[in-house]
């Protein structure tokens, strides 16, 4: 393949190479990375968009979203431009899921993604999400006020949002990185969303967290309102975006498949985000040790083939999460997050949900 040794680029001839290799042993990666996870449930049967064999596909709960296991994390790919180019490419290679986010976090990622969008959108499922800002510890009293505030602040964004991505409707905008179950729990956010779905600007309610994430998820699953979460979770546990590693005390994924399983059975998608990101070197990403989650792999995903981030991402597909999303900065990196995901076979994730 060509590749860019410096960079880690790949130009397209060797991306097409590296792909049609990969479908070919495929097949073998499908048995040795199928590493103790239940047996898949099977998804209801709804429309697929870009459905391709190079890909597989996963209902996100009570929607009707039959999602690309892996999701094209578009927020720090695309904010400047950078990395438009792979957009054509994940797509050819089944991806219908592209993740997105307000431009006041991800400066330019939403128009980086409109002509992308234009093109295609009927083809693939687009979310987007944006803060908002209540500081636990801060805000030592959840008001309403506080809620109407911040939740006037969720909702200007979204029509930024919007506008940025040259489109009049979403298929569904996150509350994104809340760590406070206040607001998770928030009626005025609710209320937020219906006014927007009403008005045809939003289908799904969504949110995204990786700080204080097991109370966030648990919040979402009392109040019955939120369609998508996407959390940090990584084999051995949930990731602290403050710290940049593994949550303080947390149990590995294992254990917090009861949790799990609770949101599945209240028809909440899960998506998984920060899977492999304590492997990444460098204090601003993570730790560094590709060795890290090695522990928690059995013989056979260990004997895969599978890279140190592959198997962080194809474990937690086999162990509770629906999809993962990965911010994908070159060729190479689109390629190896495409193998992890074709490595899980079947679709659904372990255990049943509701269908309706």
């Amino acid at each position: 393949m060509t590749v860019n040794d410096s960079n880690g680029f790949m130009d397209r001839r060797g991306f097409l190479r590296l792909s049609a290799a990969t479908a070919v042993g495929g097949g073998r990666l499908l048995a040795a990375a199928g590493d103790g996870g239940e047996t898949p449930g099977k998804a209801a049967a709804l429309p697929c968009r870009n459905k391709r064999s190079s890909m597989t596909y996963q209902r996100l709960g009570r929607t009707e979203i039959v999602s690309s296991r892996l999701v094209f994390g578009c927020g720090a790919a695309l904010a400047g431009g950078k990395a438009v180019r792979l957009l054509d490419r994940a797509f050819e290679g089944g991806v219908n899921h592209y993740d997105v986010g307000s431009d006041i976090y991800y400066k330019g990622s939403e128009r980086s993604l409109a002509p992308f969008l234009k093109a295609h959108r009927d083809e693939i499922w687009v979310i987007s999400k944006a803060p908002a800002p209540v500081r636990p510890g801060r805000d030592k009293e959840f008001t309403v006020a506080k809620a109407q505030s911040a939740v006037k602040m969720w909702t200007r964004l979204m029509e930024g949002s919007l506008k940025d991505l040259g489109t009049d409707r979403i298929d569904a905008y996150y509350l994104m990185a809340v760590n406070d179950p206040s607001l998770v729990r928030s009626e005025e956010v609710h209320s937020a969303f219906l006014k927007a779905r009403a008005a045809g600007k939003v289908r799904y309610l969504g949110l995204s967290t990786h700080h204080n994430a097991q109370n966030v998820l648990g919040a979402a699953i009392e109040t019955g309102w939120y369609d998508i979460a996407m959390i940090g979770i990584t084999p051995g546990g949930w990731y602290d975006w403050n710290t940049k590693d593994l949550a303080k005390g947390t149990p590995p994924l294992l254990e917090l498949q009861p949790l799990l399983r609770k949101a599945r059975e209240a028809g909440i998608g899960l998506v998984g985000m920060k899977a492999g990101r304590h492997l990444a070197p460098g204090k601003a990403l993570g730790k560094g040790d590709q060795k890290a989650f090695d522990q928690y792999y059995d013989s056979k995903l260990m004997a895969s083939g599978l890279s140190a981030f592959q198997r962080s991402y194809a474990y937690v597909l086999r162990h509770g999460l629906d999809v993962v999303n990965a911010d994908m900065q070159n060729f190479k990196h689109l390629e190896e997050n495409m193998v992890a995901a074709r490595s899980v076979s079947g679709e659904g994730a372990p255990g049943t949900r509701p269908s309706g």
